[in-house]
């Protein structure tokens, strides 16, 4: 694929992968496909389940600050904080260099980045890491043991995982998530789910005290490794924060479009 293929596929996984996981948090959440605007809004309080991102590719500067009003007002409507999701590589030049101007001007303000990635990255040998064991993801108690990994590694209360993941039998049945164990204590998860003919990468999270030790690389590696197994994929795809864009280049993925995380203004 060529580097903007790639970058919309990155965008479109978005959109099909979290069409899925937000109405399976809500089957009454607001997921609608606008013009230039895809919202994925669990309105729970977990941050990543409230989304809206825009499709369009190659909006000028006008069209793009128009989205960015409108994305706006979309998140002021509802009762939980999320995100913007805007991948910079679908914008057209001149609305790229001013698109943080824009998001300002529409009440937005930058939150964080991240990186697109895709790969043909299957098949992976069996995974193994010496201080793990690997534990799929089909009770509750499990299933809230992966939500608080990821609060605790995103900086979210603990309350804000389990309010977007507990109570999912999707999660305990049709995604392969994925707990490392070191002496009985998860400390890492990562997760794969099958969207539009890819394995979607998903919350992939490390308690804080045990990061820097491969083990977001070998949980990530084993969710792959068992989604592949299952649906006979071959390509996955992911959107990774700062944090975890230096660990799946050793996997095999590569970066295609950055991405701007933006918030409402307090």
């Amino acid at each position: 694929m060529s580097g903007r293929t790639e970058s919309i596929e990155s965008m479109e996984q978005l959109a099909v992968g979290w069409r899925a996981l937000v109405l399976d948090r809500d089957t009454e959440a607001d997921v609608r496909d606008l013009p230039g605007i895809a919202v994925r809004w669990a309105d729970c309080r977990f941050p990543f389940w409230n989304c809206v991102t825009l499709t369009e590719v190659d909006a000028d500067a006008a069209l793009v600050g128009q989205r960015l009003g409108e994305a706006a007002d979309i998140m002021r409507a509802k009762r939980r904080p999320g995100f913007l999701w805007l991948f910079e590589d679908l914008l057209g030049a001149e609305a790229r260099a001013a698109v943080r101007t824009a998001a300002e001007k529409a009440g937005l303000e930058y939150a964080f980045p991240g990186t697109g990635m895709a790969g043909n990255v299957i098949p992976l040998p069996e995974p193994s890491h010496p201080d793990l064991t690997f534990v799929r993801v089909t009770t509750d108690e499990q299933l809230q043991a992966y939500a608080d990994l990821n609060s605790r590694a995103y900086g979210f209360p603990l309350e804000a995982g389990r309010d977007g993941l507990l109570g999912s039998t999707l999660w305990k049945n049709e995604v392969h998530a994925y707990l490392g164990v070191r002496d009985g204590v998860p400390v890492t998860c990562a997760a794969t789910v099958e969207a539009d003919g890819r394995l979607f990468v998903v919350l992939v999270a490390t308690a804080p005290e045990w990061q820097r030790r491969g083990y977001a690389e070998a949980v990530t590696r084993k969710a792959i490794h068992e989604g592949a197994r299952a649906t006979a994929l071959t390509r996955a795809t992911l959107h990774a924060t700062a944090a975890g864009a230096p660990v799946y280049p050793r996997i095999g993925f590569r970066p295609n479009s950055p991405i701007q995380f933006y918030a409402l203004k307090g």
